[in-house]
């Protein structure tokens, strides 16, 4: 798992109001456009904030016509979680 890629990803806070709002949306997907218009993004950064989420393994994306639809993959934070979880609790 790329747990350092995935908290890097989410930690900057218009990518983590994307992924949230991706979350939200499941199952169905977003559009690109309609991401960069709520959360008052220029279409070019949103872009780039999409291709880091990518990276992470956060998102999915179909291009439907002249569309792209993202949708989130949650499995990665699951991931992340049970990691944490496991590296930093400790049982009483």
């Amino acid at each position: 798992m790329k747990a350092m890629q995935v908290m890097s990803a989410l930690s900057q806070a218009t990518r983590f109001d994307v992924y949230t709002r991706l979350v939200e949306a499941l199952p169905a997907g977003v559009a690109s456009g309609d991401l960069a218009a709520t959360t008052k993004s220029a279409p070019s950064a949103m872009s780039a904030h999409l291709a880091i989420l990518s990276r992470a393994g956060l998102v999915a994306s179909e291009k439907i016509g002249k569309t792209v639809i993202y949708s989130a993959v949650t499995a990665p934070v699951a991931e992340l979680s049970d990691l944490l979880v496991s590296k930093f609790t400790r049982n009483s």
